[in-house]
């Protein structure tokens, strides 16, 4: 990165300092490693511990204070990746990373492999020094070294991560990522142990999406800064939306398998409408009730002459309608088994009629009642792998196209006289790689000064974690969590595979119930707040807060 094209607020923002806590104050030497009882995973015990009887039941780990001199006495070389979808902080997790380590002791060397995973099976790499960390401080984006989604699952692959770590003498390798990302950190740690390789292997939790956690890892960097980007964006438009008073607003927000983003973007924005796919999920909702509900709160709003309004819609909420999921996977299997039939057909029409009919009833007919873009982009729009790229699908239009249905029909019977005027919206890369919020610049930087602390002390098959996140940084906690206690067994391409659980939105948790208190009076008035950009200088009241999702998660702790 030239130092001609930083912005200006970038220059300012390279001056911030995060502020580590207090427990790693004296660098990694400061600590000593306080072992607690042997773990289990969360579920399918047997099965997991089977598949890593090397790494399973690892102890949790917290630092404590004490000396630890022998920390400093050998140089290492550790090396870090970074693996998926970018998440804002990712260059700060390097930065505590590098820092930690030169702290230990100034001949330790930091190692980042290029592309994501594919650096480490092509054995592309260059080092961390300091006049290059130095550019990248609080920044955003993963462009230090790059990311990408290559998965380390064959044994060709294990063979070549073995050759690539050990012919560069890696003591340990830092995986920056998500549950997949980890859950491959895992299976490497599992393989070299199992080598009798010293090799040890550290995550650190990202993603965006906030599916990656638990009692032990509150929150996953990125999803503060990110739901921030999208609730100034959000905020905007219900303040648009307000002023203009003609329009229904749509906006698909990114997380596929969790409502996360939408939840921490409803509580921080209060829209008319909030849709959570995990109620849905709950309620067994069908794609009808899902429009209906919709249509119900612009009826009302009609009746009192507001025919204007916002919806959220989280990008998974399809694959959480249950009916839906099950065309989508009748689907994946009569296009599969058909592939010759349909090859030989000309248009699209005949390939869908054709489809209908191999189909279950049911199936069949919730498909003719899709918008055609909609059922066309079911058959046409297709993975590698030959399933449906769900995550394509413009939710925001298929509901739009059926409400405006069922609005028509209700005009016709005298019960609807408003007007229903839509644009739509979907924000998702412009929230990835934004410059890192206050809180996930402190956080993402002790998450890599504790990710250098484990790996120093030869830890391995472990997720770096930082806790009491609602409190001032100087009081976080920090230590590692297992990262087999993370995990349960999950069917993937038709395969039983060990994998880190998602973590779904609770319906019992207090960041949905306030949702669902304020439903009906959100649905009805303008109470649209304006949280405005991210905040970088100021009161550390509105500079350092985190999401409403964790201070309402953590109220009662």
């Amino acid at each position: 990165m030239s130092k001609k094209c930083i912005s200006e607020l970038q220059a300012e923002r390279s001056k911030f300092k995060p502020v580590l806590p207090a427990i790693l104050k004296n660098g990694p030497a400061g600590v000593k490693l306080r072992l607690g009882k042997a773990t289990e995973s969360i579920s399918d015990n047997k099965t997991v511990n089977k598949l890593f009887p090397n790494t399973y039941g690892l102890p949790m780990v917290n630092l404590a204070k004490g000396k630890n001199q022998e920390i400093l006495k050998k140089a290492v070389k550790v090396g870090v990746v970074l693996s998926g979808g970018q998440a804002p902080g990712g260059h700060n997790v390097i930065a505590g990373l590098f820092d930690g380590l030169k702290k230990a002791n100034s001949k330790n060397r930091l190692i980042g492999f290029l592309g994501g995973p594919s650096g480490i099976l092509d054995n592309k790499c260059k080092e961390i020094t300091n006049a290059l960390i130095a550019e990248y401080r609080n920044t955003g984006g993963f462009d230090i070294i790059q990311s990408g989604r290559t998965k380390i699952e064959t044994p060709e692959q294990f063979e070549q991560t073995k050759k690539t770590l050990t012919e560069n003498k890696i003591d340990a390798l830092v995986v920056i990522g998500g549950d997949d990302s980890n859950t491959n950190a895992a299976l490497l740690a599992e393989y070299f142990k199992k080598e009798s390789l010293n090799t040890g292997f550290i995550g650190v939790p990202k993603t965006i999406d906030g599916d990656l956690k638990n009692e032990q890892i509150e929150a996953s960097f990125g999803f503060d800064t990110a739901t921030k980007i999208y609730s100034e964006v959000v905020g905007n438009i219900c303040r648009d939306v307000n002023s203009a008073r003609k329009y229904w607003h749509f906006v698909r927000l990114m997380g596929r398998s969790a409502s996360h983003i939408t939840l921490e973007v409803g509580l921080k924005t209060q829209p008319n409408i909030v849709l959570v796919g995990e109620e849905i999920l709950s309620k067994k909702m069908t794609l009808s009730q899902v429009v209906k509900q919709i249509v119900n709160v612009i009826v009302k709003r009609a009746d009192l002459k507001k025919n204007f309004g916002v919806v959220l819609v989280p990008e998974g909420l399809i694959e959480f309608i249950p009916e839906m999921k099950a065309l989508i996977s009748s689907l994946n299997d009569a296009l599969a088994d058909n592939e010759a039939e349909l090859k030989n057909m000309p248009g699209i029409d005949e390939k869908k009629n054709f489809i209908y009919t191999k189909l279950p009833g049911n199936l069949a007919a919730l498909m003719k009642s899709l918008p055609g873009t909609i059922s066309s982009q079911l058959m046409i729009d297709r993975d590698p792998h030959g399933n449906v790229q769900v995550s394509q699908i413009e939710t925001e239009k298929l509901l739009i196209a059926m409400v405006k249905k069922c609005l028509s029909e209700l005009k016709k019977n005298g019960k609807y006289t408003g007007k229903f005027s839509t644009i739509t919206h979907f924000f998702g890369y412009e929230g990835r790689c934004g410059a890192p919020s206050n809180f996930d610049a402190n956080y993402t930087y002790a998450l890599g000064y504790n990710a250098a602390v484990l790996s120093l002390n030869g830890l391995s098959g472990y997720l770096s974690s930082v806790k009491k996140l609602v409190k001032k940084s100087a009081l976080w906690e920090c230590g590692g969590v297992p990262l087999t206690m993370m995990m349960n067994i999950e069917r993937r391409k038709g395969k039983e595979k060990p994998v880190i659980k998602k973590a779904l939105v609770e319906l019992n948790g207090t960041p949905f119930k306030t949702l669902l208190a304020n439903r009906e009076n959100w649905a009805v008035t303008e109470s649209y707040l304006y949280p405005g950009p991210i905040q970088y200088f100021g009161p550390s009241s509105i500079t350092d807060m985190t999401t409403v999702t964790l201070k309402y998660e953590q109220s009662k702790k």
